[in-house]
């Protein structure tokens, strides 16, 4: 849906978003309509582990004449470091990240699951539970029902507390190993990209350009996310320097949740040249 595409060199893009098919906060739909709205040129929207609903995202597009490229933002690790993926590209019909995405959303629901019941045990009771998860008909679908749960009932103050009560209550973050990640995005015709290397946030491995370099030697990464919001314009420049010193792809994203705090933003598309080119979006 995104071939036989040209740019000009300012045209407003933004390839990293996140709807409620995984931690956003706005349906696929409404997303879409934003950024149509909005007038962007091209968007990849990135839920996480997410490749089951690209196609349906892209025909939303299409339908307000927005390109939305292929993409997923995979959950991996490497040598027990968090590394998550940007996965641009793929075919969404035929492709070999579904197994290893479905693998992770399985496993990741067993286990919010296990924390809830857990929580249960320890007193915790949640009688307003249809009311606050009702777009997901009142069941449990990720981590932060749960987190939102705990603070609707006054059990957590705000977002960390309830990650800190939910950890305690045995909360893992079900990730794959980056290699085999990488591997089957590859055979599955997509490129990959570290997503937000410079985030310092806990629980986030801060990706220096050493550790690039050590994980590059292991894994044939494609590219780095340069502009992300976490991301200071010292580091911006670094990872720019970088990208183009080994001649990697460049991505921009705002990385949105669709809150008033990370809403999607425009970046020119020349900055992301190389891989939308490899995508076969021309750049004038």
């Amino acid at each position: 849906m995104t071939s036989q595409i040209t740019l000009e060199p300012d045209a407003p893009i933004d390839l990293h978003m996140h709807t409620t098919y995984s931690d956003g906060q706005w349906p696929a739909e409404r997303l879409i309509t934003y950024l149509a709205d909005e007038g962007f040129h091209l968007v990849a929207v990135t839920d996480h582990d997410r490749v089951d609903m690209v196609t349906s995202i892209q025909t939303l597009g299409a339908l307000r004449d927005l390109p939305v490229i292929s993409g997923v933002e995979m959950s991996t690790q490497w040598h027990g470091q968090m590394g998550d993926l940007l996965c641009y590209g793929f075919n969404p019909h035929q492709n070999e990240i579904q197994p290893l995405a479905e693998r992770i959303v399985v496993k990741q629901l067993a286990n919010t699951q296990e924390v809830y019941d857990r929580l249960l045990k320890q007193g915790y009771t949640f009688p307003r539970q249809d009311e606050v998860l009702a777009e997901n008909g009142g069941k449990l679908r990720l981590p932060g029902d749960t987190i939102a749960l705990l603070r609707a009932h006054n059990y957590a103050s705000d977002w960390r507390e309830g990650l800190r009560l939910i950890t305690e209550a045995g909360y893992t973050s079900v990730k794959v190993g980056m290699a085999e990640a990488v591997e089957a995005v590859h055979r599955s015709g997509g490129v990959c990209l570290i997503a937000h290397p410079g985030r310092r946030e806990s629980g986030f491995t801060l990706y220096s350009t050493e550790l690039l370099d050590q994980v590059r030697a292991e894994i044939p990464l494609d590219g780095i996310e340069v502009i992300h919001p976490t991301h200071t314009p010292e580091l911006v420049e670094t990872y720019l320097a970088y990208a183009r010193e080994h001649q990697l792809l460049q991505s921009t994203g705002s990385d949105s949740h669709s809150n008033p705090k990370r809403m999607p933003r425009k970046h020119r598309a020349e900055i992301s040249r190389d891989l939308l080119e490899r995508l076969g979006i021309h750049v004038n």
